[in-house]
């Protein structure tokens, strides 16, 4: 009689494991996931009380955290921007904001905002109106140690609305503002390269020229700040000029229809907060530029006394030259005065654009005058 042998028991053990594994990784994703989260927040709440030192307070109507398994959401409903230190003081509604950052990186903030966004003083009805079909941005860092800072907004327009009359004062297919810490630390000696960049601008109200489109590429770096704590943009630029430092501006390109300018140089700041200092711009079609800064108007009848009056008084001597020129006219000088070069293969003209104390001149033209900074 034959005796069968006995089966062998199968271990359960190797099936369970795999499940096993499973639950630990999603325990863990789970709270690495609260972790970040709370990561996000703080950082959040940390870049707020940042903008707050200095006047800038961030609402919400509704705030809420959601993303998981893979990011960090956060959502901040009827957000409410109110500068406090501006005089006048100015509030920005818009409709909703939401800020993300990934599991795996919750210093990095990347967030949207959805217009329209309302500008008004803080009780009074609004004076503007901005609309967007996407703004974004993104900031790397730490409210202590901040690296860098992007904004995007694409096809922005700002409406003035309310009173007597309405119009639209700023239109683009795109902004971009970019900024990093080049050299040194928020704590000290901090080196910040500013890139801007526009396309398809206008802004009819800010200068003559900004009223037909334009394309502008300009990259600058400031240095001589102390540091780059908390506070008012006015009183950071009073800190530079008092430590003589300089806004240089490595490369700054601007297009308009066929005229192109490139310009570079260094200014620096008077006791006023008026820019001050030269820069090399060339230039190609410079009729188009001389049109578009409305130039020609210096020509007429009783312009070109109270322009060469004007001239001698910011730089003495200047006025002389205009004085020879006004006659075959402000083109003529311009090109009397410049220096042929070519430019992306085409000639060109280069030509000194001077700030003096926040005037600004094209060779010796006053075209246009510069706000101070503080």
């Amino acid at each position: 009689m034959l005796r069968s042998e006995p089966v062998p028991r199968r271990r359960l053990w190797p099936v369970f494991v795999p499940l096993v594994s499973v639950v630990a990784l999603a325990i863990v994703w789970t709270g690495l996931w609260f972790f970040a989260a709370s990561a996000a927040e703080q950082a959040i709440a940390g870049w707020r009380e940042r903008e707050a030192k200095v006047g800038r307070i961030y609402t919400c109507d509704r705030q809420t955290i959601r993303g998981f398994p893979f990011r960090i959401e956060v959502r901040c409903a009827d957000p409410v921007i109110e500068l406090r230190r501006d005089d006048p003081p100015v509030a920005f509604k818009a409709a909703d904001l939401v800020v993300v950052s990934q599991v795996y990186q919750p210093t990095l903030l990347i967030s949207e905002l959805t217009g329209p966004m309302t500008i008004a003083e803080p009780g009074q009805p609004p004076s503007y109106i901005a609309k967007w079909t996407l703004g974004q941005s993104s900031v790397r860092g730490t409210p202590a140690a901040p690296e860098r800072v992007s904004i995007v907004v694409d096809h922005p327009t700002l409406d003035r609305v309310g009173g007597a009359e309405s119009a639209t004062v700023l239109k683009a297919q795109r902004i971009e503002l970019h900024g990093r810490m080049a050299a040194g630390s928020a704590a000290g000696d901090p080196v910040i390269e500013l890139v801007l960049r526009l396309l398809s601008a206008t802004a009819p109200e800010l200068h003559a020229f900004m009223a037909q489109p334009v394309d502008a590429d300009i990259t600058a770096t400031l240095r001589g700040l102390a540091d780059f704590s908390p506070k008012p943009w006015p009183v950071r630029f009073r800190e530079l000029q008092a430590r003589g430092g300089r806004i240089e501006i490595s490369r700054a390109r601007v297009q308009q229809g066929d005229a192109i300018a490139v310009s570079a140089g260094g200014l620096g700041l008077t006791a006023r907060g008026g820019l001050d200092g030269q820069i090399e711009v060339t230039i190609v079609g410079l009729e188009s530029v001389v049109r578009s800064l409305d130039l020609d108007r210096m020509t007429s009848p009783g312009s070109v006394g109270a322009t060469i009056d004007a001239l001698n008084r910011f730089i003495p001597g200047l006025g002389q030259v205009a004085r020879q020129n006004a006659g075959p006219g402000i083109l003529a000088g311009l090109r009397a005065m410049g220096r042929p070069a070519t430019l992306e293969g085409r000639p060109a003209i280069t030509l000194p654009l001077r700030f003096a104390d926040g005037q600004v001149l094209l060779g010796p033209f006053p075209v246009g005058r510069m706000p101070p900074l503080f």
